[in-house]
């Protein structure tokens, strides 16, 4: 089976962004580019839609609404690479389940984020997020482009999104009390895919006798930090000698850094446990700040 670069369309600025996105990461990765979106069956109706007398049934409807939305998504795309291999598939079903489906014939899915305001800084929208929360794929949620934000914008060759992706930091969030191998590949294998640094930052709390006033961190903690990210990080870098790393450990939790470091990174890498939760699917908290909150473009690795 060959695996794909997928992406769930809906129609809205942020899905367009997300194609855009994909597309560049398809020739990236030498793959071909799936163009999904779901529509929903409705029982016949029978109600006469046009004037003309001629009873046309709901679904049909939704259904020729989803080809429409296909046709012109893969005009977008292919328009500016005309090289790149474009396939098309209007799912019926709930968006949900449809894209749960998608995903696993997918090498990678993306998403595009709804409903971001700029002054609460939300991002993730209920079908993107319920998606995440069960897909064992790598998921990547790609907020719409504003000026300046070029790694989401449409490029109008392989040399402009070369030259777009390499200025700009791939950026990992790793976890050194539970390191994972697919999470710590996905981001190497990114940068080294993009010809760009690779950022990797780890956030740690402060043993409690800190927080009496009276002591202060020394040197020996962070060099100790330091030398866990070296250790964890040896063997990536033997296998992608290529890829230029910039490591640091920061104390407070991670997910304000990666936030941060967001606002100038072609990417952010971080992994979500695939577990189950009291009340649902688990993301974390970490991740689900990330996802909230970051500028660019967000990969998330389900993991064990």
């Amino acid at each position: 089976m060959t695996r794909t670069i997928t992406v769930g369309l809906d129609g809205s600025p942020a899905s367009l962004a997300a194609a855009d996105w994909a597309a560049h990461e398809a020739q990236l990765r030498n793959l071909p580019l799936r163009l999904v979106t779901a529509w929903e069956w409705q029982a016949p109706a029978f109600a006469p839609a046009t004037g003309l007398g001629v009873p046309v049934p709901p679904g049909e409807l939704q259904r020729a609404s989803a080809q429409h939305l296909l046709a012109q998504a893969r005009s977008r795309v292919g328009e500016a690479r005309p090289g790149l291999r474009i396939d098309t598939d209007e799912i019926p079903g709930l968006p949900v389940p449809a894209l749960l489906k998608a995903a696993e014939e997918a090498e990678l899915l993306v998403l595009g984020s709804r409903g971001l305001s700029k002054t609460a800084g939300y991002l993730l929208g209920s079908v993107s997020q319920a998606v995440l929360a069960s897909c064992e794929r790598p998921v990547v949620i790609v907020r719409a482009a504003e000026h300046g934000e070029e790694e989401a914008l449409p490029a109008t060759s392989e040399r402009e999104a070369a030259a777009v992706s390499d200025h700009r930091d791939v950026v990992l969030g790793l976890d050194l009390h539970k390191p994972n191998d697919a999470v710590i590949d996905f981001a190497f294998d990114a940068a080294s895919r993009r010809a760009a640094r690779l950022r990797i930052i780890h956030g740690w709390t402060l043993p409690p006798y800190y927080y009496g006033g009276e002591l202060m961190p020394d040197m020996n903690d962070d060099m100790v930090k330091r030398s866990e990210l070296s250790d964890v990080l040896r063997p990536w870098q033997d296998r992608y000698p290529a890829v230029e790393i910039h490591a640091q450990a920061t104390i407070g939790g991670a997910g304000h850094h990666l936030v941060d470091t967001s606002y100038d990174a072609a990417l952010v890498v971080v992994g979500r446990q695939t577990r189950r939760a009291a009340v649902g699917a688990h993301i974390g908290p970490v991740t689900q700040a990330l996802l909230h909150h970051a500028v660019a473009p967000v990969a998330v690795i389900s993991h064990d």
